[in-house]
């Protein structure tokens, strides 16, 4: 790693008055430390080299700005450099203002750095309050929402930080006021097929609003209907009877042969357990049992061969095909767990989750022998064909 007098040199390369070779083979220096562990816990004690760099992503050269970009989204990709880079370097007002210009070239990697700086709470925290002082989260989300906001940028990545913000009461608050229309304006993008990215950032953000069980008699009526929004993504094309479509949303009523479900795993996953969650409440029970859910998930069950997504969507079918709760313990949400009994839950969901790393081993190491014999099978095929011939 630098010396201090090293460092020290390096520093002086990153002036803004320095000539352009210099100032690039700087940046390219510190983009490859950047790259691995060490290099960045070393940069984390180096915050005035942290500020140099950050200044050179106004520089008049595209490839310079463009290193210093990457190098922090490397370096707010490590959760031990978040306070240094919104405390002491203070890169949100920057990044905040360049993001909400139009004609921005490099907001792509201003939304994965802010993304990777809301993760995790404390953090998270800090940026949604500066973000309210600087432009405000309804400017994001109007960015957001806006097609073609940046013809330089598709700003796929403030998916994730509007998943990442909700972790905040606060945030919440906002996305689920009655009067703004926030979350009817995210719910198209639960089948935004152009970016998994921005797909799954919107139901991360759906799946955390759902947390306020206060909501989800209005998430459920006719003024959002969430509903179809996240059923949709998990219906396939199966026929069903005449009796169980009627029974359906419209939106879901006899589907096409070619209709397809959500491909990625942990987005399936993220669907299933924003569904469970409406279902805390008495009220959203039963009108998941009255939407006629259970023919989709049945279906979705026997199509689905993840574990973790197959467990997720059991959890659902036991509460829809279930009995209704004693008196008194109708929302699940807030039941009084004692200590004792939340401790043995606890063991037993990793002891469940170890069970699924098991089998979903189990299941990989079967998949590669049975590839392996079809591969085999094949190669002697060829030889006796080779054989033939000769």
């Amino acid at each position: 790693m630098l010396s201090d007098s090293e460092a020290a040199e390096l520093l002086s390369f990153l002036s803004p008055g320095m000539r352009a070779d210099v100032k690039a083979q700087a940046t390219e220096y510190f983009l490859g430390l950047s790259g691995h562990r060490d290099g960045c816990r070393f940069l984390r004690s180096k915050p005035d080299i942290l500020a140099g760099l950050f200044a050179l992503t106004s520089d008049i050269s595209i490839a310079i700005v463009k290193d210093c970009y990457f190098i922090f989204i490397n370096l707010s990709a490590d959760e031990t450099l978040h306070q240094v880079l919104v405390g002491d370097v203070k890169v949100l007002p920057g990044l905040l203002k360049n993001l909400i210009d139009p004609e921005f070239m490099f907001s792509d990697q201003i939304c994965t750095i802010l993304s990777n700086l809301t993760r995790h709470e404390k953090t998270c925290k800090t940026v949604f309050k500066v973000i309210q002082e600087e432009v405000g989260l309804a400017q994001v989300v109007e960015i957001f929402c806006t097609e073609g906001y940046n013809k330089n940028a598709k700003l796929h990545y403030l998916g994730p930080l509007l998943s990442n913000l909700t972790q905040l009461p606060e945030a919440r608050n906002y996305i689920l006021d009655k009067d703004r229309c926030v979350v009817q304006r995210l719910l198209s993008f639960t089948q935004f097929q152009a970016s998994v990215v921005r797909r799954g950032g919107v139901i991360g953000t759906l799946r955390n609003c759902c947390f306020d069980h206060a909501h989800h008699e209005w998430l459920l009526s006719d003024a959002v209907d969430i509903l179809p929004f996240l059923l949709l993504p998990l219906a396939g094309p199966e026929e069903l009877t005449e009796e169980e479509n009627d029974g359906l949303p419209v939106d879901l009523q006899y589907l096409p042969e070619d209709k397809k479900r959500e491909e990625d795993p942990d987005i399936r996953k993220m669907l299933l357990e924003t569904l469970l969650l409406l279902t805390a409440t008495k009220a959203g029970r039963q009108t998941l049992k009255d939407k006629n859910v259970y023919p989709i998930m049945r279906e979705f069950h026997n199509w689905e061969k993840d574990i973790h997504v197959t467990a997720a969507c059991e959890k659902l079918v036991q509460v829809l095909i279930g009995d209704e709760p004693e008196e008194g313990m109708e929302n699940l949400m807030e039941l009084e767990i004692p200590e004792d009994v939340e401790e043995k839950l606890k063991v037993a969901d990793a002891k469940e989750e170890q069970e699924l790393e098991k089998e979903q081993e189990r299941l990989r190491q079967e998949e590669e022998e049975e590839k392996k014999k079809k591969s085999d099978a094949e190669g002697t095929d060829k030889e006796q064909e080779d054989g033939l011939v000769r």
